[in-house]
């Protein structure tokens, strides 16, 4: 594997590495809501049912599923056609950082504002791939 290969599929992996760390702090806060008696296992069944910092990071946690499959589609296709270039490799840890300050606001602020605009950093991010992989498929 070429070197800008393997430094934009570290940025993926350090996506995922994020994602794994969401689930970890879901876990823990809905633990300590429940030893804390403000909430019971059964509620986590409805969309509802967490705490409010659990509420966040679950909210958070599904929007790692989102549009940053978009992302992940362009990653996949770039390098099956081994058209990952250094643009490719900045716009991938641009997705990664944009990834991490989103969920930092996201996690632990209500200001929705915010993070509206800091997610525009991984949303441009991804822009950037699937421009490039737009371009490559009208190009021929």
């Amino acid at each position: 594997m070429r070197a800008p290969e393997r430094l934009f599929l570290l940025a993926f992996v350090g996506h995922f590495a994020l994602v794994v760390a969401l689930y970890v702090l879901l876990t823990y806060q809905r633990m300590t809501a429940v030893r804390a008696g403000k909430a019971v296992v059964g509620d986590f069944v409805k969309s509802s049912g967490d705490p409010p910092a659990a509420a966040r990071v679950r909210r958070n946690l599904a929007n790692q599923f989102e549009a940053p499959m978009f992302a992940y589609f362009a990653a996949a296709v770039l390098l099956w056609v081994g058209a990952v270039g250094p643009f490719d490799v900045a716009a991938a840890w641009i997705f990664l950082a944009g990834r991490i300050i989103h969920t930092s606001v996201q996690t632990m602020t209500d200001n929705v504002a915010l993070r509206g605009q800091v997610y525009t950093i991984s949303f441009l991010a991804t822009l950037a791939l699937m421009g490039h992989l737009a371009w490559l498929v009208l190009e021929g």
